[in-house]
């Protein structure tokens, strides 16, 4: 292509001037010009100096004001560098998502999601058959809680029965057909447990527990304090709501039990005493001694004594309503404490020994309420197992243990007259024989084989008389009895005897209406009079027989309770 010469600047004036004659200037030498610059702007018509070129005519223009003047449009900013970067995030978030579900799907395809569990147990990773024998191995046991008290027991106890077939089937949806994959893969998944509940099985279950569920409200009472009687607060007590528990079992089971424990629903205990001050004084008195506990062992005869110091049993003091009192209000011991340290003190006996707890807390009640700190009670025996050895037989235990033979027989249903070597058999307490309260200081004491009585009181001896038991064919039986009955003239059928001033001490046979026991010199047909020279011998029929004048004097002096120890 053929380069244009460039315009003069005549030329390029020329070119912009209108086309009326214009009169333009001639310079004397012609001189070739750079490229004009490009157009600049400016806010007012400007001339630069040029040396050595003519100054270019400038175009007239108005004077505007800058309201007049038109305003330039601000061009819209492009978004594109604020989606882009947000789109590209969008994009990255969607593909790590679908590479960590499908990673979870290869290594969980054919298991429960990460994340899912049920009834407190991690199924994760598990077959749905896995899963259901995970559930039917853990689920052997429902903790009950109210507050900080926890109880344990199996859910067959209590008529609740896991589904575990249903609830692995609903932990292995989780992320399928249920919720979605990335909840069950980022956020843990509690399944709740099918639950099936035997409604009348669980009512007798739950009622049978009502006394371990329930916490006594404690009555306002008094104690010690760095020598100072001084009133304590009430409190309330917590009994199980059963109407609340069965619509819960009823309706709510699997939302319940969903982690294996189950909150109970309790109802409050209101306490009957909430201000105890007006007992302050009356306990003050009764501080000011220690709480003795005397033990009577009528068995082996043993007696012991427990003390309690001040400080101590007076935590237990609580205040009960009186309708008798002036203020309306008596002192009382709590149950609780007092069984705790009864229990203590059983653990700390020999033998198969011990004390009736219920017994004693309602002794302790009773003298405390009476204004007293001391209290007698006794100490019972539990029944003993003995291996028969070589040689022995049902007569000759039983005698060697102090009880009589059909005692034993009763005790050990088919026993009957024979016993084998090796063979275990149950010897009954002797504390069947004692039907009244013992009386602590008083003892008889029977000899057989030196046919004597002696007669104890407070622990000294009182009397010491010859004696008489019975026969070979019908002995007087050694052990622990006790005056049970006063006749002053009782009647023996079976051998036509009329006995002076008879107590009876134990019955041979259980159930029996006739018993052995003390009594004088017997009569036969109301004249006959009988063994008044065999005191020493072995002579009557099972009973022991003392004179007349002996057996009255011991008739009016022991009453029914005192023990009678026979010794072989």
């Amino acid at each position: 292509m053929q380069r244009q010469p460039r315009p003069t600047p005549e030329e390029r004036l020329q070119s912009t001037m209108p086309s009326r004659a214009v009169r333009v200037p001639v310079y004397r030498q012609q001189r070739p010009y750079p490229a004009p610059p490009a157009p600049r702007h400016y806010s007012q018509p400007t001339q630069k100096a040029n040396p050595g070129y003519p100054a270019a005519p400038m175009r007239p223009k108005a004077v505007q004001s800058s309201a007049s003047l038109p305003q330039r449009q601000p061009q819209p900013r492009s978004k594109i560098w604020i989606i882009a970067p947000l789109i590209g995030l969008t994009l990255m978030l969607i593909a790590t998502c679908s590479a960590v579900t499908f990673g979870a799907a290869l290594i969980y395809g054919q298991g429960i999601l990460p994340g899912v569990s049920a009834a407190g147990v991690d199924l994760s990773g598990l077959s749905e058959a896995e899963a259901q024998q995970q559930l039917a191995a853990n689920w052997n046991s429902i903790t009950l809680r109210d507050g900080d008290r926890i109880w344990a027991f199996a859910p067959s106890e209590l008529g609740i029965e896991l589904d575990a077939a249903a609830t692995a089937h609903t932990a292995y949806e989780q992320g399928r057909s249920q919720s979605n994959p990335i909840q069950a893969i980022f956020s843990d998944v509690d399944v709740a447990p099918a639950i099936n509940v035997n409604i009348n099985q669980a009512a007798a279950a739950f009622a049978n527990l009502t006394d371990e569920f329930t916490l006594p409200a404690i009555n306002a009472g008094v104690e010690l304090v760095g020598g100072e009687v001084r009133a304590t607060p009430s409190k309330d007590g917590r009994a199980l709501n059963m109407s609340a528990l069965m619509d819960v079992l009823q309706n709510r089971a699997d939302t319940a039990l969903a982690d294996g424990t189950l909150e109970l629903p309790m109802l409050r205990l209101a306490p009957d005493v909430i201000d105890a001050t007006s007992m302050v004084e009356m306990a003050r008195a009764l501080l000011a001694n220690p709480l003795r506990i005397m033990t009577y062992d009528p068995i082996d005869n043993i007696n012991d004594e427990w003390r309690i110091a001040p400080q101590d049993w007076s935590q237990w003091l609580t205040a009960t309503a009186a309708a008798n009192s002036p203020s309306g209000l008596a002192l009382s011991l709590q149950a609780a404490p007092i069984s705790a340290y009864l229990n203590q003190q059983n653990a700390s006996l020999s033998g198969s020994r011990g004390i009736n707890i219920n017994e004693g807390v309602q002794a302790l009640q009773t003298a405390i309420a009476r204004n007293q700190t001391d209290v007698t009670l006794r100490v019972y025996h539990d029944d003993i197992q003995h291996t028969v050895q070589p040689g022995e037989t049902i007569i000759s235990i039983a005698w060697d243990y102090g009880v009589p033979y059909p005692w034993v027989q009763q005790a050990n249903p088919g026993i009957g007259d024979n016993v084998s070597v090796g063979q275990s058999i149950t010897i009954p307490s002797a504390d069947n024989f004692l039907e009244f309260p013992p009386v602590v200081n008083k003892r008889i004491v029977v000899s057989i084989s030196q046919q004597r009585t002696q007669v104890f009181e407070n622990g000294q001896l009182k009397w010491d008389w010859v004696s008489s038991t019975g026969i070979s064919d019908s002995p007087t039986w050694p052990g622990i009895y006790q005056v049970i009955l006063h006749d002053p003239d009782a009647y023996a059928a079976n051998w036509n005897l009329n006995m002076p001033w008879f107590m009876g001490v134990y019955r041979p046979i259980p159930g029996a209406a006739f018993t052995n026991g003390f009594h004088g010199f017997p009569t036969r047909g109301g004249s006959q009079l009988l063994w008044t020279n065999n005191l020493g011998t072995r002579v009557t029929y099972g009973c022991i027989l003392l004179s007349s004048d002996n057996a009255r004097l011991l008739y009016d002096w022991a009453e029914e309770g005192v023990v009678v120890e026979i010794r072989a």
